[in-house]
């Protein structure tokens, strides 16, 4: 039996031959590294020969269009204007002083970079060699320095730095290849380029394979010589200062960690993109899959940038605390990679499969919570706090910032509409409980709604316009929150504490009773570990120094202690409770009312030692929310209320207690 193969249709040969002969010459022209060209070269020769009507050569198709693709040598020029910056900075965001700061920092070492001259070497024993190319260089604005022989340029080298070195081939004493390896060795970073009247393969490729970075033979076209050390010259550039700083804002939900970014990006003048890690899982979802796996395709990361066009955007890394970890891998691992300053020059993707250069680009994470990150990973990370706002901040965030995006959003003119700052008070107050911004905005977006309708059903009512707090609470209802320490009675047994989680600063009520029992301490309020054993060591301190606190030395003899802290549906962990715990036992030991208006919060040692918490900050500005009008820290958290600014403290009395009996007449009221 004869088989007869089908012939293969002409026109169809030749489309996708010129298809490929298409690839190859955007191949050659998109200035790919050279690793990433011979990678390119060798699966564009595969497909030549691999059969159109397969599912490799649409593979290998798609691999090769995304590599060329991407960005591997565009940038986006930084606007290096100081005054600029600062002027985007301000007028988008209030305070975050110290996140400002770190951008025009960074601004300003650039500038620094980018005003350093470019040095040249020229290494040559023709003296009218040598002359010309001084003439040339320096008519180009760099600054030239000459040397007639191979010794005399290695003492120079060896004393001052040199961005690049041109050096003739043939020379007595010591040649330009020995020039080359001894430049290497001394100084890595400098650029060499060998030149010669006896160009040969065998000389180019050793010169290249020695480190040099380009061969030119002599007579030298000086076009091509300019271009040469411009190219050179915008390449040691961005490895110079192109290396973005991996920044990480911490701080409580609402504080402008995100919009920050943003504003980094247009006071830059760099592209944005902005990813959420939240709920992530899978790290190729970071990484990518590689290209044997069916619908395989590259990681986002690299998906951003191509999309982006540039090797340098200000990509934000959305709630980097809140990634999982499953069999499908760890993504905070990727992360290492991606966000390690010696590493993410060389990331490689599982698409790709060949390094795609990050280090140019400015990475920055948000979280609420670094102590959730891994160790490895928060060392890799430059951390900025993001601190909660006082009243006063917010009222000026609300005045200049909120009311009148959500004014133009809701179709109102700001001359028509008049809120007084009584009435931004009262939304803060009675309709907010946070550290950041965000349901303060909520809460002026709702009322925008609600002015907007009044103001269609009567054009005349000019009352509409005037926002008093007597209207606020009309149109957002009775007030969701109070003052709960100012409308509380002092009490045994129950005192009152600081703590803070990523939401915040918050206020706690400890809660003690006392029973008849079997010597048993129960714990109630969903506690954590630490926390429960907080409150092992308040009852075993108490115990220890009964007599010095007044306190009967067979209290716990047949009963039993119960220490409760509301709210029982929230988990609550952490050491600072300690204090408020010992003070709550004492009280109810005692018979003395605790002060509701005195907030306390430590960890505290069998010896009765008041150890230093953090959170210093949010706490007092929970306290402030809450009414609270004096606080007790630790003596050793002194320097941290020091540092603080006066809306802070702002109508607060603040006490600082080494040991618990320090504490024990301030806090609880005389028996009655």
């Amino acid at each position: 039996m004869i088989f007869f193969k089908k012939p293969e249709e002409p026109s169809q040969v030749s489309e996708e031959t010129k298809d490929l002969d298409k690839l190859q010459e955007r191949i050659q022209n998109a200035q790919l590294p050279p690793a990433v060209s011979s990678v390119a070269m060798k699966e564009l020769e595969k497909l030549r020969s691999t059969d159109p009507s397969v599912a490799e050569y649409s593979i290998g198709i798609n691999y090769l269009d995304f590599l060329i693709s991407l960005p591997w040598n565009r940038y986006t020029e930084d606007n290096l204007d100081l005054e600029r910056a600062q002027k985007i900075l301000d007028q988008e965001h209030h305070g975050l002083r110290h996140v400002k700061d770190r951008i025009l920092e960074y601004l300003a070492t650039r500038t620094l970079c980018s005003l350093q001259p470019f040095r040249i070497l020229v290494v040559d024993d023709e003296q009218i060699a040598r002359t010309n190319l001084e003439y040339v260089l320096r008519k180009e604005g760099y600054e030239v320095d000459t040397a007639e022989n191979g010794l005399e340029a290695f003492e120079k080298v060896r004393k001052r730095e040199f961005d690049l070195v041109l050096a003739d081939l043939k020379m007595d004493k010591m040649d330009g290849l020995q020039l080359l390896e001894a430049v290497k060795k001394i100084s890595p970073a400098t650029e060499t380029v060998i030149i010669t009247g006896y160009a040969t393969v065998s000389t180019a490729v050793e010169a290249l394979q020695k480190g040099a970075v380009h061969y030119l033979s002599k007579p030298i076209k000086l076009d091509e010589l300019r271009k040469l050390v411009a190219d050179i010259r915008v390449k040691r550039r961005h490895l110079q200062i192109a290396r973005g700083p991996i920044l990480c804002f911490s701080g409580p939900p609402g504080t402008g960690k995100t919009s920050i970014g943003r504003s980094i990006a247009h006071a830059l003048g760099r592209k944005f993109v902005r990813m959420s890690l939240a709920g992530l899982r899978d790290e190729s979802e970071l990484r990518g899959h590689r290209r044997t796996y069916v619908g395989a395709m590259p990681g986002r990361i690299i998906q951003e940038i191509k999309k982006l066009g540039v090797k340098n955007p200000v990509f934000m890394l959305d709630e980097i605390d809140k990634v999982g970890q499953d069999f499908r891998g760890d993504p905070a691992s990727v992360l290492l990679e991606i966000l390690d300053p010696e590493q993410n020059n060389q990331f490689v993707d599982y698409y790709l499969d060949v390094p795609f250069d990050l280090s140019a680009v400015m990475f920055i994470g948000t979280a609420n919570m670094v102590e959730k990150l891994p160790r490895p990973l928060l060392d890799r990370l430059e951390v900025i706090e993001f601190q909660g706002y006082t009243e006063r901040e917010k009222i000026s965030i609300a005045r200049n910032f909120i009311i009148p995006r959500q004014l133009r959003e809701h179709g109102l003119r700001e001359k028509e509409i008049r809120f007084e700052d009584e009435s931004i008070k009262t939304v803060i107050r009675e309709y907010t409980r946070e550290a950041g911004v965000r349901g303060l905005e909520r809460e002026v977006a709702t009322l925008c709604r609600k002015i907007a309708r009044l103001y269609l059903a009567d054009p005349s009512n000019k009352e509409v316009g005037d926002i008093t707090p007597e209207v606020v609470r009309e149109l957002l209802g009775p007030p969701k929150y109070e003052l709960e320490v100012a409308a509380a009675k002092h009490r045994i047994g129950v005192t009152t504490g600081l703590v803070w989680s990523e939401v915040g600063g918050e206020i706690i009520f400890v809660e003690a009773a006392r029973m008849r029992g079997s010597q048993q301490l129960i714990l109630t309020g969903s506690l954590g570990t630490i926390l429960k054993e907080s409150a092992q060591t308040a009852l075993s301190y108490v115990r220890s120094h009964a007599e010095e606190l007044g306190i009967d030395p067979d209290f716990f003899k047949d009963s039993d202690i119960h220490i409760h802290i509301p709210a029982g549906a929230i988990p609550k962990d952490g050491p600072s409770a300690g204090l408020t715990i010992v003070l709550a036992l004492v009280s109810l030991l005692t018979q003395r009312p605790a002060r509701r208006d005195v907030a306390l919060t430590g960890e505290v040692t069998l010896s009765g030692r008041i150890l230093p918490v953090g959170g210093v900050r949010e706490k007092i500005l929970a306290a402030q929310r809450s009414g609270v009008r004096c606080v007790v820290f630790p003596e050793r958290n002194r320097p941290d209320v020091a540092g603080l600014e006066e809306d802070v403290l702002l109508d607060l009395e603040v006490v600082f207690a080494g040991e618990v009996t320090d504490v024990v007449d301030l806090a609880l009221l005389p028996r009655s």
